[in-house]
């Protein structure tokens, strides 16, 4: 029996294309398989995780809703003021004495008797609004330029301490000023197209 010479290396390369293709192809299994087992664990880790980084948000968000009701709670104790009332009444205080234009005139060349004059109009058209609005009360009832205590706990808004203040009350000073303190009030109601910020009309004369 004769052999080709020839045909071996043929057969030799078909052999060794073979293994490497199989080869090739056992690595890319492997490979494959590999990287679905590393998948899993990163989705097991992922999954592992998950409850983690929910509770951290969820303490941040609680954290965050906390700082916002304590800023919401120290804004609801700031009251805004009713400018609207404050300007109305600032106007019928200027109907009824003209205040307004006597605190914008410029008094330096009027005389005493001239700027005494304008003072009683302004006096009895003042005094005639607080009457009509306003009940008034003085916050003590000591009078003036006499001895009195003050003790501890007191109303900072209700009495102001002037002069030289250390240690703590009570305090024994003269009451230099009763106060005020407004019981009610009773201004007219507005109407709905009512513009507060109007305080005098410009009156035309025709």
């Amino acid at each position: 029996m004769t052999f080709d010479l020839q045909m071996v290396p043929q057969t030799f390369d078909m052999l060794h294309a073979g293994l490497v293709a199989s080869s090739i192809l056992l690595l890319l299994v492997t490979v494959f398989r590999k990287a679905k087992i590393v998948e899993k664990t990163v989705e097991k880790l992922v999954e592992v995780e998950k409850p983690v980084e929910t509770i951290v948000e969820v303490e941040r968000i609680v954290e965050v809703e906390k700082v916002v009701e304590k800023v919401v709670e120290v804004e609801s104790k700031l009251k805004t003021a009713d400018t609207d009332s404050a300007l109305q009444l600032l106007s019928i205080i200027q109907q009824e004495s003209r205040l307004i234009d006597f605190l914008s005139e410029d008094i330096t060349g009027f005389s005493d008797e001239e700027v005494g004059a304008a003072a009683r109009v302004i006096h009895n058209g003042g005094r005639k609004v607080l009457s009509d609005y306003l009940s008034l009360k003085p916050i003590r009832d000591e009078n003036e330029e006499t001895q009195i205590t003050i003790e501890n706990g007191f109303n900072p808004q209700e009495i102001r301490l002037t002069g030289n203040i250390s240690g703590e009350a009570p305090f024994s000073g003269t009451l230099i000023h009763k106060g005020w303190r407004v019981d009610s009030i009773s201004l007219p109601k507005l109407s709905e197209n009512f513009d507060a910020n109007i305080l005098a009309p410009a009156e035309v004369e025709l």
